[in-house]
């Protein structure tokens, strides 16, 4: 029984840890010295070491710790709740592996506890839920197996030989009983959500940042970005199509060039207060050029960034936040509003071939030179520019002529340079020829400007992968990608792509479907269980209220009046219809409802005329019987559910019927019971003889 303890309280340790490292926060040191400690616990529980430890060394050891936790919290983590997990964990490896009075047990399972506390706080993903069922478990055995050493104790007793059979009936008592709590915890889940979250969010520090959509941009970076499969986003699409080439999601656009870096040298911010949960981004009015509208929701991962990303050109937007900042170049960043998971839901409308708000204005010189300006580059990147272009007249014309130069004359990849270059596009253009979005954008951006066309790069997401399961499109950090928006005669500002498309098959693999499986239930996680607060719960709340008071439901009421309404028809119906149609229709109405009873006795006789044939078999000595039951039932005669058929057999005062009743039993006894075929003719000679008789 000790050794299904400790394993039992190891265990309860053990997924608290697991919540807190699979939740991301648990720095590499910790996860690994608590794992060596998890294990260490083990193998003494196993009884593979003793080792002797003072407990002066114990209390030595933790109080340095505690003395040296201020020095973490200020000098090393510089976050509250990092240091304070360092601290639970630290005395969690201490006290797991130094246990041995029931004092130090209780702490143990304290810290537990606080553990799953911990992971309640910091997870926002779905494999939580699998490590509370662990918790659930352990602490179901660990407190079964407390309890059972206790008693044990003090009576004195031992289990001796016992041992194993008492350990299964613990775990199979353990097992039952996890699910009756779980079941109960399933339930009041959905009227007490996790609002110690909400309460500890802000000290929660962040985990992940998206590189590569500040106001600067280094050549490489989002290309190091793309090696990353980590979800940034879900987009579901309420309404509207989606282009076969997949949606751009927008997060901003970079106007200046150094050489090896985009960037915003003017940082703008234009507040735009958001009222009633909705602002108007771009007046429906303002559209004149062709284009399609969608309509679509976005929920961005927690702690990922504050911006807003549209596909095309943004009109409205609904989101629970007090202000939207307007960045330079039309992007557009969260102002304040709730921590915690950013979900909104916009419309938009979408680029066929030119800016459908474009009102054919001219741009100013200011902006013309600001894109155009270049910094010293490799003379043969115009000298190519020039050549590509030579003899196209249009704007348009060379734009185009540009963005198939680049995608069919260079190849994709995702490798990086493992060299440094002074001149990063010259070595894109004509020594590597190979090179992700970023280098491709930057190529024609530049390469527009020499031609004195106005330019700048794009940077956001491509398309990502839709999930059938759960309806929404998964974008990842593997899906950023950067393009090139151009200032073209008479569309205004337009997107050009010139990376070229993966013309690979692609089918998933089981990997992949396993991914989207998990991601689905990632999804119903966010929505149906972080998702629900306070404001929902007044929902439902006031649902139940209404409820209550419009008892009986509406719904009940209505379709009693149809009742109604539909026997005033019918009446009706028959007064209009004369005596000859009126009798046809209650013959037509007779005959319907007696179908089901001509078909029960047309089953019964097929029974019975199998029966005299010797042909029945066990479940048709039950039906004979039934059968029996009801013509005796006819008679007053009927058969209480907890008489045997041999008692009953013993009932009727009537000699003749009480005959007839022994020898049925008995056919039927022989019949259902000893599978002899011979007596069924006999068993449907009797209930024949029944059937006469109760006419008679």
């Amino acid at each position: 029984m000790d050794a299904f303890f400790e394993f039992s309280l190891l265990g309860l340790l053990a997924s608290g840890y697991l919540a807190v490292a699979g939740s991301g926060y648990l720095d590499t040191p910790t996860a690994v010295l608590t794992g060596l400690g998890l294990l260490a616990r083990a193998v003494i529980a196993a009884g593979f070491w003793r080792p002797v430890i003072h407990p002066m060394a114990v209390n030595a050891v933790t109080l340095g710790y505690v003395a040296f936790y201020p020095v973490d919290y200020y000098f090393l983590s510089h976050e509250f709740l990092t240091a304070t997990v360092h601290l639970v964990f630290f005395l969690a490896v201490v006290r797991i592996f130094t246990a041995t009075t029931d004092r130090d047990f209780l702490y143990v399972k304290i810290i537990a506890f606080l553990e799953l506390l911990a992971a309640s706080i910091l997870s926002a993903s779905a494999n939580f839920f699998a490590f509370l069922i662990l918790f659930l478990f352990f602490a179901v055995a660990t407190f079964t197996a407390a309890e059972i050493r206790g008693t044990a104790a003090e009576s004195d007793a031992v289990a001796g030989s016992g041992r194993r059979p008492l350990a299964v009936r613990l775990a199979t008592l353990t097992f039952v009983t996890m699910a009756g709590i779980l079941l109960l915890t399933g339930m009041f889940f959905v009227f007490l959500p996790r609002t110690a979250r909400a309460a500890f969010q802000r000290f929660v520090p962040e985990r992940y940042h998206l590189p590569g959509f500040s106001n600067e941009v280094s050549l490489g970076e989002i290309g190091e970005l793309k090696i990353r499969s980590t979800v940034v986003m879900h987009a579901k699409i309420s309404h509207g199509r989606v282009p076969s080439v997949g949606l751009k999601w927008r997060g901003s656009a970079l106007s200046e060039f150094d050489g090896r870096r985009w960037y915003n040298s003017t940082i703008s911010a234009e507040p735009l207060r958001v009222e009633g949960g909705s602002l108007r981004l771009s007046p429906r009015e303002e559209t004149l050029q062709p284009g399609w509208r969608i309509s679509y929701e976005v929920v961005m991962q927690e702690n990922t960034a504050d911006i807003l990303f549209f596909p095309g050109i943004p009109e409205s937007i609904h989101l629970f936040a007090n202000a939207v900042i307007r960045t330079a170049n039309h992007g557009y960043r969260v102002g304040s509003g709730p921590s915690g998971q950013l979900r909104y839901r916009a419309d938009s409308v979408l680029e066929v071939d030119g800016d459908p708000t474009y009102r054919g204005e001219r741009m100013s010189a200011p902006q013309r030179s600001r894109h155009l300006r270049l910094p010293l580059t490799d003379e043969r990147i115009a000298q190519l520019a020039r050549q590509v272009t030579m003899g196209l007249a249009s704007s348009n014309e060379r734009a185009r002529r540009l963005e198939s130069f680049l995608r069919e004359s260079y190849s994709y990849t995702l490798e990086l340079p493992r060299e440094e270059s002074a001149e990063p596009l010259a070595n894109f253009l004509f020594e590597r020829k190979k090179g992700h979005c970023e280098y491709f954008a930057s190529a024609l951006a530049v390469m527009l400007r020499t031609v004195g066309i106005p330019s700048r790069v794009a940077t956001g997401f491509q398309s990502g992968v839709y999930n059938p399961l759960s309806g929404w499109y998964v974008i990842r950090a593997s899906d950023a990608h950067s393009w090139v928006e151009a200032w073209l005669e008479g569309k205004g500002w337009t997107t050009l792509d010139p990376t070229p498309a993966d013309l690979t098959p692609h089918g998933f693999s089981l990997t992949e479907k396993l991914q989207l499986y998990m991601d689905a239930m990632q999804v119903f996680w966010q929505d149906w269980v972080l998702g629900y607060d306070i404001e929902r719960q007044l929902t439902l709340a006031e649902r139940m209220d209404r409820f209550g008071r419009s008892f009986p439901p509406r719904w009940l009421e209505d379709a009693g009046r149809q009742v109604r309404n539909w026997h005033d028809r019918l009446r009706e119906r028959v007064h209009s219809l004369g005596i000859r149609e009126s009798g046809i229709f209650l013959v037509a109405l007779a005959g319907l409802l007696s179908v089901p009873l001509l078909v029960r006795k047309w089953v019964h006789a097929g029974r019975q005329r199998r029966a005299k044939r010797g042909q029945a078999s066990a479940s048709d000595a039950t039906l004979l019987y039934r059968r029996m039951e009801q013509i005796l039932r006819k008679r007053k005669l009927e058969r209480p559910a907890w008489v045997t058929p041999l008692e009953f057999a013993a009932m009727p005062r009537d000699a003749e019927t009480a005959a007839v009743l022994r020898d049925f039993t008995a056919a039927y006894n022989e019949l259902r019971f000893g599978n002899r075929i011979e007596a069924a003719p006999r068993l449907a000679k009797l209930l024949e003889a029944m059937e006469r008789r109760k006419r008679r």
